[in-house]
């Protein structure tokens, strides 16, 4: 399926989406006359590999985030709170 017709457009929506998943062009025909390209735009990414994550890892640890309980955020948000809309939030 390297061309397609208006009709065609319209009748072969699901062969038309595997053409194009599989990552090829269509061309667009309308009265005998080439008036367009349908490209695909979505590629699957690749998922995160383990270098990936070995790169995520250093870029956190230069980040120096202090260690936290969780005790010790509800009292930093609960504080943000106050501060933000004043006593009475519950």
């Amino acid at each position: 399926m390297q061309l397609i017709t208006t009709t065609e457009l319209r009748t072969k929506v699901p062969q038309l989406l595997k053409f194009l998943e599989k990552g090829n062009e269509v061309k667009l025909i309308h009265r005998s006359k080439i008036v367009g390209k349908i490209i695909p735009c979505f590629v699957e990414k690749p998922a995160l590999g383990r270098e990936g994550i070995i790169n995520l890892e250093k870029l956190i640890n230069t980040l120096n985030l202090p260690h936290l309980s969780y005790k010790q955020r509800d009292k930093i948000y609960r504080k943000h709170l106050e501060k933000k809309y004043g006593k009475g939030i519950s």
